[in-house]
């Protein structure tokens, strides 16, 4: 028998997506929101019980979070910036031994939900699957795939992230709300084996002559894992084009002034007054006329390329809606393969997830494209 799931920031523009993405695939999710007559309006429309809980609640919001949950029920959360109100979530599913998924691309939260809460989640033998959309999904899967053709000679995997179509209309109120949140963040690299904190947008490569910043990302945890060989890893986002550049010449201004005390905390404040979260986002004529590419490189340790894998298919937030549906899911089946901070792949193994990955609308595509330089 199906464990419950339990979909908390129901009424949210991601979250919105995910529940009609789990009724369409036959789940009855609780839906749960701060907003107790919007999430009844939401549950009258697709046949859901629903519940009030808030992340933002005196308290941190864990109490009434936990308050939803039953041992061995299945947490998605879509509620961010997840910095700031993530960690009542984990919390809760930890507490309760819920499996936990959430919709987070923000590196501190990644990190955090790896290092911090994966030890307490596999002693409560409960999975927790981080990112686990878009952000970063698809590129955990084709590094894997690059990495496997490429046989045990490869050390180094490359993934870049891009979007076609009408990119500058795929970003939702809550997706501009994380962003912002990162300005002042640190993120984190995988070289030479270890983990060295490194602020995001140091570095630009590019795919084919397309330009791409650095970004911490699920993959420099959860790759190692499955692929023990490996010494470097690099996820770039290629969302932003010509203004890649620019952004790697903003990321080193800003890291050197929010060293100064007091500018951190007051850059934080002045992206919460002008970026608000879950104020919408792309409607479906607007996200149909994006697509996303991912490609992964798989090198040795000279920098020959060893392998190459791109996939290709729908919008960010439709693919993350519906990856978010199918990994619930099959958790609530008794379909994840281990427990504590988990990969995809370490999660669903390889095979399992490129199907999964496949139903939500991403697909490995012929041909690839090759990466030049980095700097």
């Amino acid at each position: 028998m199906s464990s419950r799931i339990v979909l908390f920031g129901a009424t949210g523009f991601t979250g919105e997506l995910t529940a009609r993405a789990l009724v369409a695939r036959g789940a009855r999710p609780l839906l749960a929101a701060r907003s107790a007559e919007r999430v009844r309006a939401l549950g009258d429309q697709l046949g859901c019980e629903t519940a009030v809980a808030d992340a933002m609640a005196s308290g941190g919001g864990a109490d009434a979070i936990a308050a939803l949950l039953q041992d061995g029920d299945v947490l998605v959360s879509t509620v961010g910036p997840f910095v700031r109100w993530g960690e009542p979530a984990v919390a809760a599913a930890i507490a309760a031994s819920a499996h936990y998924l959430d919709s987070t691309g923000e590196p501190p939260f990644i990190r955090a939900v790896f290092e911090r809460h994966g030890p307490p989640a596999a002693a409560a033998g409960c999975g927790l699957l981080t990112a686990m959309g878009y952000d970063y999904v698809p590129g955990n899967l084709a590094g894997a795939l690059a990495l496997r053709d490429a046989g045990p000679d490869a050390t180094r995997v490359d993934v870049g992230y891009f979007v076609a179509g009408d990119a500058a209309g795929q970003f939702s109120g809550g997706t501009r709300a994380s962003a912002a949140g990162m300005i002042a963040e640190p993120a984190y690299a995988f070289r030479d084996g270890r983990y060295v904190s490194e602020r995001g947008a140091r570095h630009v490569r590019h795919f084919d002559g397309r330009p791409a910043i650095s970004v911490g990302a699920s993959e420099q945890f959860a790759l190692p894992r499955v692929h023990p060989q490996l010494r470097d890893i690099g996820v770039w986002l290629g969302w932003f084009g010509p203004a890649s550049r620019p952004l790697q010449v903003m990321s080193g201004a800003t890291s050197i002034v929010t060293r100064l005390p007091g500018v951190r905390q007051a850059m934080l404040a002045a992206a919460g007054r002008l970026v608000r979260g879950s104020t919408g986002g792309p409607d479906a004529a607007t996200r149909a006329r994006a697509t996303s590419e991912i490609v992964a490189i798989a090198s040795d340790a000279g920098g020959t390329q060893l392998a190459t894998v791109r996939l290709e298919g729908s919008s960010p937030y439709d693919f993350t809606a519906e990856m978010l549906a199918w990994g619930a899911m099959r958790a609530a089946d008794g379909g994840l393969l281990g427990s504590g901070a988990l990969g995809p792949v370490e999660a669903f193994g390889l095979d399992e997830l490129e199907v999964g990955v496949a139903q939500a609308g991403i697909r490995r595509a012929l041909g690839a494209s090759p990466i030049a330089g980095e700097c």
